[in-house]
C-alpha cells in the first residue's frame, strides 16, 4: 500500500486510478488528516505502508519531517514545479527523492524498489531488482522470473508474490497481506480473497519449481520456503 498526500481530491483519485492499474493500492490523505492518522497507528497497518508520496500541501517540509521520522518506508515528493531551494530543503529533512510531474506510475514504483533495496540491509546494491532462491521479482509492474523464466500473474497474484519476496525472512498473515494489497481502509472486498489469491499462486510457482514454496500455518500466516 501506498499513500498519497494531497490537498486536491481530484488529484488523489487520478493517481488512485493510475496505480490500481499496476495492481498498488493508494490511500490518499489531506495533510491535516494524515498527521492525526499517522499518530495513532498501530505497528500492523504501519508495516502495510511500502511508501509515501508526498504532494502539494502547505506545510510540505515540516510534514516531511514527521514522516521521515515515523517510518522506515521510501518518502518521495512529487510537486507539478519545484525550486531549487525547496528542493534542497526537502532533501535535507530526509526525503528520498523529490520528483517533478508528468512521471508515469511505473517510473514511480521502480523509483520506490531502487529506494526500498538501498534500505535492506542484505540486499545487493548493484542488483536491479530483488531475488530470493529462483525467484526474482522487480516491483514496477513487471512479471516476476522464475527459473530465469517469465512468469505471467494477474496484478494481484504478482503483488502477493512481490511482499512475500520482500518479506521472504518473515512470516507474513493474511491481515498483512491484504492490507499491503487492497490498503487498509478497503471495505469493499472480503480478508478471505487472500486466500483465494494465494491459492491459484502457489498452484503456478509449484507447476514451475515442483514443489510448493509457499508455507502456510493458521493463524499464523505465509512464508517462502525453498528446498535446497
Amino acid at each position: 500500500m501506498i499513500i498519497f498526500i494531497e490537498e486536491r481530491p481530484v488529484v488523489i483519485s487520478s493517481y488512485t486510478a493510475l496505480f490500481a492499474k499496476e495492481g498498488v493500492s493508494v490511500t490518499g490523505f489531506l495533510s491535516d488528516d494524515f498527521s492525526e492518522w499517522i499518530a495513532d497507528i498501530s505497528e500492523t497497518d504501519l508495516s502495510a505502508v511500502e511508501a509515501v508520496l508526498l504532494g502539494n500541501c502547505e506545510n510540505r517540509v515540516e510534514l516531511s519531517r514527521k514522516i521521515c521520522k515515523n517510518g522506515s518506508f521510501p518518502v518521495l515528493a512529487i510537486s507539478d514545479s519545484l525550486s531549487l531551494e525547496q528542493t534542497l530543503e526537502l532533501f535535507q529533512v530526509g526525503m528520498d527523492d523529490v520528483l517533478r510531474k508528468p512521471m508515469h506510475v511505473r517510473e514511480i514504483l521502480a523509483r520506490v524498489a531502487a529506494i526500498r533495496r538501498r534500505m535492506r540491509k542484505d540486499s545487493v546494491r548493484e542488483s536491479t531488482a530483488i531475488e530470493v532462491g529462483p525467484i526474482r521479482v522487480f516491483n514496477d509492474g513487471r512479471d516476476p522470473k522464475i527459473n530465469g523464466r517469465e512468469l505471467s500473474l494477474p496484478r494481484r497474484e504478482r503483488r502477493i508474490l512481490e511482499y512475500l519476496v520482500n518479506n521472504h525472512n518473515k512470516r507474513m498473515s493474511k491481515s498483512q497481506i491484504f492490507n499491503s494489497v487492497y490498503g487498509i481502509f478497503n471495505d469493499e472486498v472480503e480478508e478471505n480473497v487472500v486466500e483465494s489469491h494465494i491459492s491459484k499462486l502457489r498452484k503456478k510457482l509449484k507447476s514451475q519449481l515442483g514443489y510448493d514454496v509457499i508455507d502456510s500455518k493458521r493463524f499464523m500466516g505465509y512464508r517462502l520456503v525453498f528446498q535446497n
